[in-house]
């Protein structure tokens, strides 16, 4: 098995959550196939269970799987402790969710319970995995962003606000790290194929495959401290970028108008 950059900087472990399936599941094979040991992290046992055996079998690593559900306020507690034997280095929190159409539209516990998944549970697992990261004087966190985070979304506003916060907080983190050797990286891609379009009752015109996204992510951790995956994602956002927080706001609503079918239904990302 190969050394590569990724597992000299910040191996031998890394956690991955959301690995069940979209860009959770593409950080864990592009890791698996950069050396790293991965801890599969979703609720669904049976499905992290097959990614395991296959990425021992291509990729020759060994892997770790812990269900659990991120909502829970104990979820984080029992994945540090589930970990306390690795030499975790790299944390790549990708587990999310979002709601597509009206907030007035949606359920309240659907969009509390984004919030307990989205900010919350990541926050936690910053806390605890930077901690280690800190006194071992090198790591890695990779945050998901989104495009949406750097603007009010009409149609997303709970989503978008999640995401907001997200990227402030790699922001911040990045540069209360780097004394210490930790990296960190806000990754925030566009329009992205993982079936969240379906179960968001979205219609999406060109997607980004999460393997990209990956792809594109790990290799700007350590140079950047912001990495928009894809070229539709730096195109949308740079357009965007020309305009006044309410033109964006304005803009957006109308893109989100266009894309939403149904409103308020909850989608794994």
């Amino acid at each position: 098995m190969r050394t590569s950059r990724l597992a000299n900087a910040y191996g031998p472990w890394a956690v991955v959550t959301g690995a069940s399936d979209g860009i959770g599941r593409a950080f864990a094979v592009h890791l698996a196939a950069e050396g790293l040991h991965l801890v599969l992290v979703a609720r669904r046992a049976h499905v992290l269970e097959a990614l395991a055996a296959e990425l021992r079998q291509t990729h020759g690593v060994d892997c770790r799987v812990v269900a659990l559900d991120l909502s829970q306020p104990e979820a984080t507690r029992h994945l540090v402790e589930a970990t306390a034997d690795l030499d975790v280095g790299l944390l790549v929190a990708s587990a999310g969710f979002g709601t597509s159409g009206p907030l007035l539209d949606a359920a309240l516990d659907d969009e509390t319970n984004m919030l307990d998944v989205n900010c919350r549970a990541v926050l936690s697992q910053a806390w605890h995995f930077g901690s280690r990261f800190v006194q071992r004087r090198r790591g890695g966190v990779v945050f998901l962003s989104s495009l949406l985070a750097f603007h009010g979304t009409p149609r997303a506003a709970n989503y978008a606000a999640t995401k907001a916060y997200i990227q402030t907080l790699a922001e911040g983190l990045r540069a209360e790290w780097a004394p210490f050797g930790v990296d960190v990286i806000a990754s925030a891609p566009g329009p992205i194929g993982t079936g969240f379009a379906q179960r968001a009752r979205m219609q999406m015109g060109k997607t980004l495959s999460p393997d990209v996204v990956a792809r594109v992510t790990m290799h700007a951790l350590g140079r950047r401290a912001t990495v928009r995956p894809g070229w539709l994602s730096k195109l949308l956002g740079w357009s965007l970028a020309m305009l006044p927080r309410w033109g964006q706001v304005l803009v957006i609503g109308k893109v989100m108008r266009g894309m939403t079918a149904q409103p308020g239904k909850p989608t794994p990302r």
